[in-house]
């Protein structure tokens, strides 16, 4: 009898053992899986990152939208517009290229970020609006199809920008990536573990290249603006 309990005693302690090992290769298993996007994100945009400083010259800048607070961008969204005006002030720029969430006539992200430029020495000339850009994906397609961009230097945030590049890139426009600096508030450790969970949609985005919320015809702004400049 006791041998008996001693040999089922074992046998449980080995299932035991055994459904922890797997519980924790499941695990693990999953973390990997989980983090391949942002691999994939850091590898297409390891060689694409700049500062103001050396960013390439390029025709076109786009400044992703980042959220307003009673109708002004944010300090996240001042942020990268503070960025797109230094490129265009320095000459490494000619077209700042807005693009944000206007999906309700009380939210106007490219408006207000037109407002913001011009109050800090870009003509409103020199700025064009896509109103459509609802999300990464939406607003590196529409660049490419809408507005004719083929290359340019994307601005937006360090967490937010190597999956810009990389999304840019697989739309088509040549991208270079300026992540400006900020503080590690509570906000920017959001955005650092919400670009895990959307990296995975990036890889989505990119494989399957799903048509924008909204395509519309082609816009002739950014390359109106360019040639009046040659004018």
């Amino acid at each position: 009898m006791g041998f008996k309990l001693k040999v089922r005693w074992g046998k449980a302690r080995w299932g035991t053992v055994r459904t922890r090992r797997r519980v924790v290769q499941g695990v693990m298993l999953g973390c990997v899986l989980a983090l391949l996007p942002s691999a994939w994100t850091h590898a297409a945009a390891a060689d694409r990152l700049r500062t103001v400083a050396d960013a390439p010259a390029a025709e076109v800048a786009v400044v992703f939208g980042a959220g307003l607070w009673d109708g002004q961008p944010t300090p996240y969204l001042a942020n990268r517009l503070d960025a797109a005006a230094a490129l265009y002030r320095a000459g490494r720029v000619k077209v700042v290229l807005v693009t944000g969430d206007n999906s309700r006539a009380e939210y106007d992200e490219p408006d207000a970020m037109r407002g913001y430029l011009t109050r800090h020495g870009v003509p409103d000339a020199r700025i064009v609006s896509d109103f459509a850009g609802f999300d990464t994906w939406d607003s590196c397609v529409r660049a490419r199809e809408i507005f004719g961009v083929h290359r340019a230097v994307l601005i937006s945030q360090g967490f937010h920008i190597r999956r810009a590049v990389a999304l840019c890139e697989s739309a088509g426009v040549e991208s270079y990536g300026v992540g400006v600096d900020q503080a590690h508030d509570a906000t920017w450790y959001y955005g650092g573990i919400r670009e895990v969970f959307a990296s995975g949609k990036a890889v989505v985005d990119a494989v399957f290249e799903p048509r924008p919320h909204f395509l519309g015809p082609k816009e002739q702004g950014v390359s109106r603006a360019l040639a009046a400049l040659a004018d």
